[in-house]
């Protein structure tokens, strides 16, 4: 009787959705979500390794952005400064010459008539004037100089810290793959889209996101960057079925930070191939190629895993299945 109700108990809260779970992966059901195997290990690895590796290739790329718009800026402010410290310089030898104030005096004292001393007077006030003006905007100029100069020694210190993060992190990600059958020649595609970027911080590092948005896959949720990648991918032409959020298993899936993208339009079914597998590694490109705008962690498509810090390695992770050998999805992870 108690396991009757037990039972019973459990099928209420089901049907009440009391557990977010994904589309059921029901025997023979091709829109159930894939089995990926449960090499936790491997998706911890490459999210530590990879997330740091973005995170300081951002700041990297804003830094020599920022580095560049100063050199500009040196570079005007330099053809400004020539021929206002080349007319200070004029300035500074005339007042040499002339003896500087003792001389105007004597040329104001030796007037003719009040007329001639108001136009001398306007005459020296409006010398001084111009020649304050000058002394005075090559100050600036110089301080502002100055100033550029060291906010561009700032962004190359800068730059050296990121880079050293990078290689660190770069052999994180190779020691995370290192079970792995060394490099392979991956999916690249000239042609590739290029998608709208996603939103990122001042200084170009990626904001951190919560599993806030309801997945339009599941009853479950994925963060603001995975819903910006899945629509920019269906914008650029890749529509077949997908599933994002899974409550428990490898990669991102639980953090509502990866989708799983059937090669095939109906679902997850056997190997691909044929237009089913030219579509998986066009759809593994896209995501490569536009890594940096999307913010993507890693791919796995048919037997290899692409990192940023890595590039594409041999994948050797799955159990022999389609669905853990990914060879009918393509799997994609967000920073």
């Amino acid at each position: 009787m108690r396991r009757r109700t037990l039972t019973s108990l459990v099928a209420a809260l089901m049907l009440l959705g009391f557990w977010a779970t994904p589309v059921s992966a029901a025997p023979g059901d091709p829109t159930g979500a894939p089995n990926e195997g449960t090499d936790l290990t491997l998706g911890e690895k490459l999210d530590a390794a990879n997330t740091e590796w973005l995170q300081a290739q951002a700041v990297l790329d804003t830094s020599k952005k920022r580095q560049a718009d100063l050199a500009q800026q040196m570079d005007s402010m330099r053809k400004e400064l020539e021929p206002v410290r080349a007319s200070v310089n004029v300035i500074a030898a005339a007042a040499y010459r002339t003896g500087g104030d003792v001389r105007l005096s004597a040329a104001l004292v030796n007037t003719g008539s009040p007329e001639q001393f108001m136009d001398r007077i306007l005459l020296v006030n409006t010398i001084a004037r111009y020649n304050g003006k000058q002394i005075g905007r090559l100050t600036q100029l110089e301080k502002e100089l100055a100033e550029a100069k060291k906010a561009v020694d700032d962004e190359v210190a800068k730059q050296q810290a990121q880079t050293a993060i990078q290689a660190k992190k770069k052999a994180d990600a190779e020691a995370a793959l290192a079970k792995m059958r060394g490099k392979a020649d991956g999916y690249v595609n000239v042609n590739s889209p290029l998608a709208n970027p996603a939103p990122r911080n001042a200084d170009g590092s990626w904001p951190a996101e919560n599993c806030i948005i309801d997945d339009p896959t599941t009853t479950g949720c994925i963060t603001p960057r995975t819903l910006h990648a899945a629509q920019e991918a269906r914008k650029a032409g890749f529509t077949h079925f997908y599933s994002c959020f899974r409550p428990s298993g490898p990669y991102e899936h639980p953090k509502g930070r990866a989708c799983d993208f059937a090669a095939a339009s109906d679902g997850f079914g056997g190997v691909a191939s044929g237009a089913d597998k030219t579509y998986g590694t066009n759809l593994a490109a896209y995501f490569v190629k536009n890594a940096s705008a999307l913010g993507v962690l890693y791919v796995i498509w048919f037997r290899q895993v692409w990192t940023p810090a890595a590039g594409w390695h041999a994948y050797s992770g799955g159990n022999g299945d389609p669905s853990s050998d990914h060879t009918n999805h393509v799997h994609l992870s967000l920073i």
